[in-house]
């Protein structure tokens, strides 16, 4: 129970849905005793009155006694219905307390979880999959829930009907009550050892669903490549494998579940039979009326739920406290970047680095080695490098998605790590190597950095990132609504609707992260052009394997295996007639060639 302490906190916050599912409980249950009472007062109505019932007729009184009795009965019954009414009221009232503060808490955790992960570092997501990511804040907290929701409600009922019934058992004839409850321990061990075989073999089938459901997704969103390939009738087949293994594993289930309402039955019924006999006795020897053993039965079949559930309840709990335990583990997690004196200056965008080093925290993998570069504010730096040079390290590193593991990184001659991260942020102005676009629309899409979102604004980034004509083209415009990942956009297209994303915000730094890729050489030169006029007065940094995308830089680095080689302007590189000029070289004669071939 230990991890579910962490829940307590919520159970104060809605106390009074809390306090009240109790009193409603305890209400409702009154109502569950009363009509057991009324059947066993009835019961020994009716017999007493059959008992006296003859000789009144002999004496010609019979139909004047006959109405007497019936109205007596109707009576009855009309009590117990009103007493079945009101537990109904009682228990929807229960629902509408206790399973309506389970929803609530599960809404507040699932948002304590969400903001979480949102506050967390970048090497949180490294070395966590988006798999266990989404378990954690949906099937763990949905079992939570089921601890907080139906687990407290029927542990409730459990701990109130309980004494109310066998105290009341008890004070009627205590050796009835013995006997009669004599299985109900076995009945609740044996729920319980049948309750772990349905939620291991549940488990089981979850997992093999969720393998199946990865596979077909897999399948659909590669459909083009297993067409191209013709491995249909493979695919085919090991989905046919894979929907056995389901298959299997529900069948199991359904053996174990199909143990479950006949255990419960067999051992109610044997306690019945062990009632009706020791009452019986109790009967035949004078020691009590007909209506106590039909009370007792009654009484039996209120236990039987309450008793069957403790084994269902405690397995919710084990449950519920492995799923919070890994919750826990997650809103344990300690984010390292974190802000010195909280700043929130203009930022200017002079940019110094000092013999910076960094090594991945997950891999140990060595990305940077001792570079040192200074950028005055509205500069443009060139960050060229062959694929694992370290470039995009650099960019992560200037966003402070990591702090460096030696040296430092100086902002208008302040630590980075002084500002405030999300001020720093906002001026920043970032293109991803790898594009992300939401499913949304492209007019939202580029106004993702926007707090107040400006058409204007979208629509002249959209232009100077060399898409505009390519939006108006569409049916829709910027209203076009983008499939998963951008998926309706070309490559190139996806990267020119990510850098408007990021010029429509206006940053004061600019880090363009080998965005130019994914498009052709004269779409390149269109995009570098437009952003001749964006980068004026602002720092830019553009990261690139190719030397063409580094041209509009007044100060070049080139980097290797993550150490600097060189540094210096374009002219001053190609002088030296180093691994710039020759980078360079190759890639003017390999543009070349492509264009004599074509």
């Amino acid at each position: 129970m230990r991890p579910l302490w962490r829940l307590n906190k919520y159970l104060y916050k809605y106390k009074g849905l809390l306090l009240l599912g109790i009193f409603f409980t305890v209400i409702s249950n009154i109502f569950v005793i009363i009509p057991a009472q009324l059947v066993r007062l009835a019961i020994d109505y009716v017999v007493e009155s059959f008992s006296i019932f003859k000789p009144i007729q002999l004496g010609g009184m019979g139909e004047e006694a006959q109405e007497i009795f019936l109205k007596f009965v109707f009576i009855f019954g009309l009590l117990i219905l009103v007493m079945a009414l009101l537990r109904g009221f009682f228990l929807f009232l229960i629902r509408q307390t206790i399973i309506i503060m389970s929803r609530r808490v599960e809404y507040d955790l699932k948002n304590e979880i969400f903001e979480k992960y949102q506050s967390l570092p970048l090497s949180f997501y490294r070395k966590n999959s988006t798999g266990d990511l989404m378990a954690r804040i949906t099937e763990d907290v949905s079992r939570v829930r089921m601890y907080l929701g139906p687990a407290i409600m029927y542990g409730m009922n459990l701990l109130i009907l309980f004494p109310l019934v066998i105290s009341y058992m008890i004070s009627v004839n205590p050796e009835l009550t013995l006997y009669s409850l004599l299985p109900l321990p076995v009945l609740s061990v044996s729920i319980y050892f049948v309750n772990n075989l349905i939620n291991e073999r549940s488990e089981k089938i979850q997992r093999s669903l969720s393998g199946l459901s990865t596979y077909v997704q897999e399948a659909f969103s590669g459909i083009r490549v297993l067409k191209a390939f013709v491995r249909e009738n493979d695919s085919v087949r090991d989905f046919a494998t894979a929907s056995e293994d389901y298959k299997e594993k529900s069948i199991r289930l359904t053996k174990v579940n199909a143990l479950f309402f006949p255990l419960i039955m067999a051992l109610v019924g044997i306690s019945t039979i062990i009632t009706v006999y020791i009452g019986g006795l109790q009967v035949i020897n004078g020691e009590i009326g007909y209506g106590v053993i039909a009370e007792f039965i009654l009484y039996v079949n209120m236990l039987t739920w309450p008793v069957t559930s403790l084994g269902w309840v405690t397995s919710i709990v084990q449950r519920a406290a492995a799923s919070q335990t890994r919750i826990n583990e997650f809103l344990d997690e300690k984010n390292d970047i974190r802000s010195t004196e909280n700043l929130e200056i203009p930022v200017k965008g002079k940019i110094t680095v000092k013999d910076l080093s960094f090594d991945y925290p997950d891999t140990g993998v060595k990305a940077l080695k001792n570079v040192s570069f200074e950028i005055g504010a509205g500069k443009t730096l060139g960050i060229i490098g062959t694929t694992g040079s370290g470039k995009s390290t650099i960019a992560n590193l200037l966003m402070r998605m990591y702090d460096p593991s030696s040296g430092e990184i100086l902002i208008d001659d302040r630590p980075i790590q002084s500002f405030d991260i999300s001020h720093l942020r906002k001026n920043i102005g970032f293109v991803p190597q790898d594009v992300f676009l939401f499913s949304d629309t492209i007019g939202n899409n580029i106004a993702f950095g926007i707090d107040h979102p400006d058409k204007a604004i979208i629509e002249q980034a959209a232009k100077d990132a060399d898409v505009y004509n390519n939006i108006v083209d569409f049916t829709k415009g910027f209203d076009t609504m983008l499939g998963e990942r951008g998926i309706t956009l070309s490559g190139g297209q996806k990267q020119r609707v990510s850098i408007a994303r990021a010029i429509a915000k206006e940053p004061q730094i600019l880090i363009l992260d080998d965005c130019l890729s994914a498009v052709d050489t004269k779409t390149e030169n269109a995009i570098l052009n437009a952003l001749k006029k964006i980068m004026k007065d602002r720092t830019s940094v553009i990261i690139s394997h190719r030397v063409s995308s580094a041209k509009l830089a007044d100060h070049i680095i080139v980097l290797d295996d993550g150490e600097l080689i060189e540094q210096g302007t374009h002219e001053t590189l190609m002088e030296k007639r180093g691994a710039y000029a020759e980078l360079y070289e190759k890639q003017t004669q390999a543009g070349e060639s492509i264009e004599s071939d074509i």
